[in-house]
């Protein structure tokens, strides 16, 4: 089977075609419509996005460009078509994230929407070497939100701390409405003081590193170096804030929709199944657990054959079962992952 053949693709809504949408003018002022994509992969077991290296003083970019109505018959065809042409990737599965607007996304008259997707491809996918794009670990971002080697260090020695002194500033000037506000808030989205660890609230936990300064410069179009208590690798704010929206999106849709497989090749071990599913949701799972989940539900069938290169005993292939679409309206892989404090 050929790898177009394979792929899953689900239906998604589209935008209007460009002859039947009125013109980019809001209030008597052109708009421009940015469109931005959070490309992800795997590779070598760790989850990885495209993105346009800063240089200098600039931060790291995720790809993107501008929607052409008179050549971009849908918004989703723009990406996929900008992506193409900066990176001489094809885009497979997409879905729209987010949408910003009235601040400068590039615009020279400052008015400019930008608008934010996912997009999952294979990680054998090359980028040329001519572009300015690489692969980035998910993590260098988001440190905080890898829990593959139990808790991050970063959580205890530089977020919490911050994070608790943010909660208790001021409090002779502030009420105690928005000082258990906060508390609350940073116990929900930290896993804090017996709260559980939400491996899905990556954007509200952005949201809030971001209003507690502990993301310094994030409020800025393009943040400037920052000082090295600062936790993980510079992005466009807004950039950052749509990668989050797109780790906390495809957290929570592996687990209804089989998503994960447009991550994998068409033959895989169940092994290679539990690493990718760790990777993306952060915690690593119980491997029995794991196998008679997968299996139970019916999303996966053995090929009928064996990889013998695995450094150990050799290892049954299984593949993707399609028909597990028509048998039930939310077929994911439901796993519980436990993020151990």
């Amino acid at each position: 089977m050929n790898a177009e053949a394979r792929r899953i693709t689900f239906p998604t809504v589209r935008s209007e075609p460009a002859a039947s949408r009125p013109g980019n003018d809001v209030n008597g002022a052109d708009v421009a419509l940015e469109l931005t994509g959070a490309i992800i992969a795997i590779r070598d077991n760790e989850p990885v996005v495209l993105a346009m290296r800063g240089t200098g003083d600039a931060a790291d970019v995720l790809p993107s460009g501008r929607f052409a109505p008179v050549s971009h018959a849908t918004l989703d065809g723009g990406l996929r078509e900008c992506v193409r042409e900066k990176t001489g990737l094809e885009l497979g599965y997409v879905e729209q994230l987010c949408t910003f607007g009235g601040r400068d996304y590039g615009a020279r008259d400052g008015k400019s929407v930008s608008i934010g997707y996912i997009a999952l491809v294979l990680g054998g996918d090359q980028v040329p070497a001519a572009t300015a794009c690489a692969w980035s670990s998910v993590y260098d971002y988001f440190p905080w939100e890898d829990w593959r080697q139990d808790r991050p260090p970063v959580l205890r020695e530089i977020i919490e701390p911050r994070l608790k002194a943010w909660t208790a500033a001021d409090e002779a000037e502030t009420c105690e409405a928005t000082l258990l506000d906060r508390r609350e808030r940073v116990n929900i989205a930290f896993g804090l003081d017996g709260a559980r660890w939400d491996d899905e609230r990556v954007l509200d936990r952005y949201e809030l590193l971001c209003e507690a300064g502990v993301l310094t410069g994030e409020r800025q179009v393009s943040p400037p170096v920052r000082d090295a208590g600062t936790p993980g690798r510079a992005m466009h704010s807004e950039h950052r804030r749509m990668l989050a929206a797109a780790i906390g999106r495809l957290r929570a849709k592996i687990r209804y929709r089989p998503v994960v497989f447009e991550l994998m090749q068409a033959e895989f071990t169940l092994f290679d199944l539990q690493r990718t599913v760790e990777a993306v949701l952060g915690p690593n799972l119980h491997k029995q657990n794991f196998r008679r989940l997968v299996e139970s539900v019916g999303l996966v069938e053995p090929t009928g054959e064996i990889r013998t290169h695995t450094g150990g005993r050799p290892a049954r292939l299984y593949r993707f079962r399609r028909e597990v679409l028509l048998e039930r309206p939310a077929p994911g892989v439901r796993v519980k992952a436990v993020a151990r404090g």
